[in-house]
């Protein structure tokens, strides 16, 4: 695996939360670069050092609403 995809969304209390698409993994923190660096932790943690891999894309999603 080259790549893994995360779905990155603002979190409703504040902060941001980002799941992998495909895997186990899951992980927030309050500013983008925090969460950045989790991701990649987490990433590092949950592959074997050959199977890690290369690119993390992220997804950003941001819900917004307005009315009519």
């Amino acid at each position: 695996m080259n790549e893994i995809f995360f779905l990155v969304e603002e979190a409703l209390e504040g902060g941001y939360t980002a799941r992998a698409i495909g895997e186990s993994i899951f992980t927030e923190a309050d500013t983008l670069d925090e969460l950045k660096s989790n991701i990649r932790e987490a990433v590092q943690c949950h592959f074997d050092e050959p199977n890690i891999p290369k690119i993390i894309r992220l997804h950003l999603v941001k819900e917004e609403i307005i009315t009519v």
